[in-house]
């Protein structure tokens, strides 16, 4: 038998207001099959869409509450999840809001969903051992070449990079200053990452976030220093790496040292 062609009718009508239920429901209890099942929908709708709004405050902030949760709902109609995990199924939202058209006056705001959704996940990454500061320094300088050498990064790090100051937007949300004053149209990139509890949200400049993407990509050290081609861009990120423990092995010439 194919349970999910069993249960897709059933799925289909509980997410869509417009569906008629499922033929051949009865209730325990002899009442309306229909009336029981329309509060059983309006159940699961809004615990999926409270689920999302858990995920991504700022975002539902800046459209008001009943813009996002109406977005979301919508969402859960046309994507409903596929997973157990809600990361999983809150993972598509910013592509949707992207491309929402009752959104398209806002066209940052899948960006700046992007960047929560970074938060979620290194919030939720494996914890892993840092690799202590004097021992990187130590190996940093006694390294021949650098063209040979992969940083393993924390589980948590995630590098963002928007078309959008979503970063400041996202932090003007937290008190750091006055929405007003965010010039929306201009591109920024930041470091997200877990230290200990706490996740941090670390703007970084535009030179920085390459590198960070680089390495993040398994990129050898010296050829993402070359490409990246900024030294003060590398030392600002390497330093805040080490600072928040993010780096957690050292790779070089294909066998890997912690």
């Amino acid at each position: 038998m194919n349970i999910d062609g069993c249960y897709a009718p059933f799925a289909a009508a509980l997410l869509d207001p417009e569906r008629p239920p499922p033929a051949g429901l009865v209730t325990w209890n002899g009442s309306d099959p229909a009336a029981r099942f329309a509060v059983y929908r309006n159940n699961v709708v809004a615990a999926l869409t409270a689920a999302l709004a858990d995920t991504f405050p700022v975002t539902q902030a800046v459209v008001g509450e009943a813009f996002f949760l109406a977005a979301a709902a919508e969402f859960v109609r046309r994507q409903p999840p596929r997973s157990p995990l809600l990361l999983d199924h809150a993972a598509a939202l910013p592509a949707f809001l992207a491309a929402f058209p009752p959104a398209q006056g806002l066209p940052w705001l899948g960006a700046l969903a992007e960047l929560e959704l970074a938060r979620v996940r290194a919030g939720r990454a494996a914890d892993v051992d840092a690799l202590p500061a004097p021992v990187l320094a130590a190996r940093l300088q006694e390294a021949m070449d650098l063209t040979t050498v992969h940083l393993a990064l924390h589980p948590s790090v995630q590098v963002f990079e928007a078309s959008w100051a979503v970063v400041s937007l996202w932090a003007a949300h937290q008190g750091r200053g006055p929405v007003s004053a965010v010039a929306i149209d201009a591109p920024e990139a930041a470091l997200v990452l877990r230290d200990g509890d706490a996740v941090f949200v670390m703007p970084i400049p535009a030179a920085a976030g390459r590198l960070a993407r680089l390495l993040a990509e398994g990129r050898p050290l010296g050829d993402a220093f070359d490409e990246a081609d900024d030294a003060e861009a590398f030392t600002e990120l390497l330093t805040l790496l080490v600072r928040h423990g993010a780096i957690v092995a050292w790779h070089a010439s294909g066998a890997a040292n912690r």
